[in-house]
């Protein structure tokens, strides 16, 4: 088989291992979150919305905010 080809190969086993582990990570995520769901720590709304606030958050705006929850729960 040629180089190109090889490497093709590789990579389409590469990616079916990302796939893989993707699908791991969802199912192990989705597990935890119905476990706090049914141990009552938060309700399905409450992860819903919690969810929608961060995906319209930025990255540096959720770094900002954890740091100021972290501030104030060090002055209590």
């Amino acid at each position: 088989m040629s180089r190109d080809v090889m490497n093709m190969l590789d990579i389409a086993g590469q990616l079916a291992d990302l796939k893989d582990v993707d699908y791991k990570n969802t199912l192990a995520i989705a597990t935890l979150i119905e476990l706090l769901i049914e141990k009552g720590l938060f309700t399905r709304q409450e992860f819903a919305q919690k969810a929608q606030e961060m995906e319209s958050a930025s990255l540096a705006e959720i770094i900002i905010k954890r740091r100021s929850e972290m501030r104030t729960q060090r002055q209590t």
